[in-house]
């Protein structure tokens, strides 16, 4: 896999967060809102959990197949910082998609708005760090050849 790959990830990632923060400061006039915060949601929980999986691949920790395992080792790596808020985003993400509670989705948009985004969107800030480094210390061995 080549890094330009993992920058596209990255990129399509951090629009995508930023788009759902957005979204969550949105006025609720309609359920509308709350449907697209959640479809929201569910795009970029998906992506978070793909650009982790992808970036850790990159640096050789293959053998990943789920979005569970992708974030234990994204926690062990130091990607993420609390590796059960995760858990607890994933199970809520996958809430989303097997059925549709009004009262449940209302309670996972509240999760969504005062947590969730804050914990994608600082994923999006710690990956910006790490591909960053991961350039550097690639200019650093080319340079050193």
């Amino acid at each position: 896999m080549k890094k330009e790959r993992l920058y596209e990830k990255l990129t399509d990632y951090q629009r995508a967060s930023t788009r759902l923060v957005e979204a969550t400061k949105l006025q609720i006039e309609d359920d509308i809102v709350y449907d697209g915060v959640i479809q929201r949601f569910e795009f970029t929980f998906e992506l978070s959990w793909k650009l982790m999986k992808m970036f850790l691949e990159y640096t050789g920790i293959s053998e990943i197949k789920s979005p569970r395992a992708t974030i234990r080792e994204a926690y062990t790596y130091g990607l993420i910082d609390n590796g059960e808020e995760w858990i607890d985003m994933m199970v809520d993400r996958n809430k989303t998609s097997y059925f549709y509670d009004e009262e449940e989705a209302r309670l996972i948009y509240e999760k969504v708005k005062n947590h969730y985004s804050y914990l994608l969107i600082n994923l999006s800030a710690k990956m910006n760090e790490e591909i960053d480094e991961l350039k550097w210390f690639g200019n650093l061995v080319t340079y050193g050849k």
